[in-house]
């Protein structure tokens, strides 16, 4: 059966500053609980709690909301599915981190009308492709820890987390619900898992 979302190549000189409409909704977030670091180390926790009431995030709560090609991304490329009348259903933008010779996915979006019909997954695999084809070692990301879709959906294709960061948007981050979260995908450990205890 022929895929009726074809992922085609975003040019940088169309897509330049396209905003992405990246609305996050939730009703669970992972709650951060960090002991404090001792000698003999510290604990984190990552604990998934039901939220009091929707957790939303808008574009507009931001300084710099985010759009297609920005210019501190050098060398991205981007990808979608684009409409019949022009307009972008979904996307993934990447871009090659050098010194750590990994790509990072710095987009990913998909439009509520075309969820859920393996568009993310394509897109995903499309960035896999991208960092086979230059060489790369990981494919890294981050997400925030409210938004448990994304992070099922991230731990659904491989991705693991490699790290938090408890003020990336504000300095009350934890108190928003909003703690940074760093998966990334390993090439050289494919099949690779912890065994559960």
């Amino acid at each position: 059966m022929k895929n009726e979302f074809e992922i085609i190549e975003l040019p940088k000189e169309k897509w330049k500053g396209y905003p992405i409409p990246m609305i996050t909704r939730s009703e669970s977030y992972y709650d951060v609980e960090i002991d404090p670091l001792d000698h003999d180390g510290c604990t984190i926790r990552l604990i998934r709690k039901p939220a009091e009431e929707e957790i939303t995030h808008a574009p507009e709560e931001y300084d710099f909301p985010d759009g297609l090609y920005q210019d501190y991304w050098e060398n991205a490329r981007a990808f979608g599915v684009v409409g019949e009348d022009g307009k972008l259903l979904a996307c993934i933008e990447v871009c090659p981190e050098e010194w750590s010779n990994r790509l990072m996915v710095t987009e990913l979006w998909v439009d509520e009308s075309i969820r859920r019909r393996g568009v993310a997954s394509r897109l995903m695999d499309r960035a896999k492709e991208v960092a086979k084809e230059q060489k790369r070692r990981t494919v890294i990301l981050e997400t925030q820890s409210h938004n448990t879709k994304a992070i099922a959906f991230y731990l659904s294709q491989g991705f693991e987390i490699i790290g938090i960061d408890t003020c990336c948007y504000t300095n009350n981050d934890i108190g928003r619900k909003e703690v940074r979260i760093d998966l990334g995908y390993f090439f050289h450990r494919e099949g690779w898992r912890r065994e559960k205890e």
